[in-house]
Order: structure tokens, then C-alpha cells, then sequence
């Protein structure tokens, strides 16, 4: 199959419904509004299509420099294990790349680190975890 790849993020109806297939913010923590305006701020993002319909995003966060997150990589269940993500994840790579970014961070959900260690992520050392503070709604 020959899929498009845009460097534009996707309207909020396409990334509403991808975003919907993936079970994510099941708290309801966010409006799809404060959603889209978040990966409306982010530094790059790569939409992959099959004719119109979006079946591919991933986002980085970055300050342009050194500090990089990739984050919000997602699949439209259909396409999984097609090479979707992986495209998603190369044109994301490619341009880190291209903007000279060596130190890429990304966090992922449980089961997915064997998909990243394929593209040459490798898991924090035990010695140096990452750590996260989060808020609940009160």
C-alpha cells in the first residue's frame, strides 16, 4: 500500500477519531479542544494517511536544540503491524536527524519497548529512571 506522509498536523475531526481508537485519556482529563491545541504547539509532527483517512501520528517536543520527546505516537488499530508506526516513527527520527538532535527521549506504554528497541531506543539504565509528578483532578 502506498501511504501519504504530511508534516502538518491533521484536522481535530481526523485526530479525534484516531485518537478515540487507542483507548487513551480514559479519565477524561482533557477536551479533544486542549488536546489538538497541544500537538498544535509541538515543535514537529508526522500524519500518515491512506487516501484521506489518518491512520498515523507522532509528535516531538523539543526545544530545538537538545532537549527532544517523542510523544502521542499512535496507530489506527487497523494498521498495526503494517509498517505504519514504523513510518510514523522514521519520518519523526529523520528529522531530529536532519535538525543535528542526538539525545531523543521518548516514554511508551507497557509492551510496546520491544517496537522502539527494533529502532534503536534502548531502555533507561535501573541507576538513572525517569521520574514523573502528576496531578489528579481535584
Amino acid at each position: 500500500m502506498t501511504y501519504v506522509i504530511s508534516e502538518e498536523n491533521p484536522t481535530i475531526g481526523a485526530y479525534k477519531t484516531l485518537h478515540q481508537t487507542t483507548g487513551w485519556n480514559a479519565k477524561g482529563l482533557y477536551t479533544y479542544d486542549q488536546l489538538y491545541q497541544a500537538i498544535s504547539n509541538s515543535w514537529y509532527s508526522a500524519s500518515i494517511y491512506d487516501d484521506m483517512t489518518l491512520i498515523g501520528y507522532g509528535r516531538i517536543i523539543s526545544d530545538g536544540i537538545y532537549q527532544t520527546f517523542i510523544c502521542d505516537v499512535m496507530v489506527h488499530p487497523d494498521y498495526q503491524r503494517k509498517g505504519v508506526g514504523t513510518m510514523v516513527m522514521e519520518v519523526l527520527l529523520e528529522h531530529c536527524q536532519k535538525e543535528n538532535i542526538k539525545w531523543i527521549q521518548l516514554s511508551c506504554a507497557k509492551g510496546k519497548q520491544h517496537f522502539y528497541q527494533k529502532l534503536g531506543f534502548k531502555v533507561r539504565d535501573p541507576d538513572a529512571p525517569g521520574m514523573m509528578l502528576f496531578y489528579e483532578q481535584l
